[in-house]
């Protein structure tokens, strides 16, 4: 990790918060994340679990890069050849309303401001064995013009040290760098590249364990990894939903080659909150373009 000079670090503690309070704001304000208890019911939890395995079973619908199951397969043996599917959104309904919930909703508007927008949804299904994801931030795959990029990460089980939980190194979303990457083999992490040359250590991480039902809610710029699932059985799922200002352009993927680059504004968004400004260049819908991950 990096040598540069010391940030001032500073200590946090993972507080559980039961209401979207001024504390809860402050916090991922100053810290870079937050936890909100109770962000699902018990109920909605179960239900997106439910979905995870139509999802990994085909049932809802085609996954690039995904297996076919057999009828002789147990939902635990499908899941457990997925790590990852991006953008389950587009084929389940019950995840793409999860945009929308007014718990995080509620957080959402008094973090960015009254017009917030989604672009991704991400269904980690980590099983025993699978990989974490080296240190990165958001904001480096999902660039915004205004550091608005701030993501609801939702526990479906116990997030736990030992079966991965995040990882987070509170206040370096402060500075709004992005920090160099470089390809990484290391056997504890998937196939993404890493972020290195931050004044950081790894000792000043803290782990984020939370229960199933809760949110960790974080900017976009906050560096965060997560380890291996070292479990002896069990899954560690969570769903991950990216929002942002909608005031902001999106300058995600390739721009096209007859459109200027600070006019470049990626529009498969879902306005979750408020008005959004742009509304008159309408929205485009990639369709149901999943993909899996496997290791």
């Amino acid at each position: 990790m990096s040598a540069g000079d010391s940030a001032g670090t500073k200590s946090a503690s993972v507080v559980l918060h039961e209401t979207v309070d001024d504390a809860l704001i402050e916090q991922i304000r100053e810290d870079g994340f937050g936890v909100l208890k109770n962000a699902l019911t018990p109920d909605e939890v179960a239900e997106i679990n439910l979905e995870g395995v139509r999802l990994c079973r085909g049932d809802l619908g085609e996954i690039r890069d995904g297996f076919q199951a057999s009828a002789e397969e147990s939902d635990d043996d499908v899941m457990r050849r997925y790590l990852c599917i991006h953008f389950p959104n587009k084929l389940s309904q019950v995840i793409a309303r999860s945009f929308h919930h007014p718990r995080i909703v509620d957080v959402l508007t008094r973090l960015i401001g009254p017009n917030v927008k989604a672009m991704q949804s991400m269904l980690f299904v980590k099983a025993e064995g699978k990989p974490g994801q080296a240190w990165h931030q958001d904001e480096f795959f999902i660039p915004t013009r205004d550091r608005s990029l701030t993501a609801a990460w939702i526990a479906l089980d116990d997030a736990t040290i030992e079966n991965g939980c995040l990882w987070v190194l509170p206040g370096s979303h402060r500075r709004g760098v992005l920090y160099p990457d470089r390809e990484q083999d290391d056997e504890r992490f998937d196939c993404a590249v890493e972020l290195y040359d931050f004044p950081y250590q790894d000792e000043d991480a803290v782990p984020v364990e939370i229960p199933a039902g809760a949110a960790v809610i974080f900017n976009g710029y906050l560096l965060h990894r997560s380890l291996p699932n070292s479990g002896r059985h069990g899954f560690r799922r969570a769903l991950a939903n990216h929002y942002m200002s909608a005031e902001s352009l999106l300058p995600w993927r390739r721009v096209p080659d007859d459109v200027h680059v600070a006019k470049w504004d990626y529009r498969d968004v879902v306005l979750v909150a408020g008005q959004d400004p742009y509304a008159y260049k309408g929205t485009i819908d990639v369709g149901p373009a999943l993909r899996a991950a496997h290791r």
